[in-house]
């Protein structure tokens, strides 16, 4: 599953999650997931989802994505980090993310999904294999 940005449009989120843009509409509507405006653009049916606590629990009670996020979490080994602190650059990294086109996060997807975080880092010339 590709990583949920703070704010998606329906159709963003029915990519992201492998479901039609009318399902991720009918969960906003019988959830009352909290949505807001697209500026610019008219007849104000355009909405942003905010991704919020309840629109996550609802996906990962989605047995599909759960099926996936284990799956994922068994091919992928963690890393042991310590006691890692959240970082300065870590916005940064988010915002450039969410800036990035679709088709690179799809790219990015794919990378991620092939080669896991150790591959990733290794590619960006900044990991630093365990001791």
């Amino acid at each position: 599953m590709k990583k949920l940005r703070s704010k998606m449009t329906t159709e963003e989120l029915a990519e992201t999650l492998g479901v039609a843009r009318q399902t991720v509409n009918r969960w906003v509507r019988k959830n009352g997931w909290k949505t807001e405006g697209i500026n610019g653009v008219k007849g104000g049916r355009a909405r942003l989802i905010l991704i919020d606590a309840q629109v996550k629990a609802h996906i990962m009670n989605i047995p599909a994505i759960r099926k996936r996020q284990a799956l994922y979490q068994l091919a992928e080994t963690a890393a042991s980090y310590g006691d890692a602190k959240p970082v300065a650059v870590l916005p940064g990294i988010i915002n450039a993310l969410e800036n990035m086109t679709l088709a690179e996060q799809e790219r990015l997807e794919t990378l991620l999904t092939r080669e896991g975080i150790q591959g990733f880092l290794v590619r960006l010339s900044i990991h630093q294999p365990a001791e």
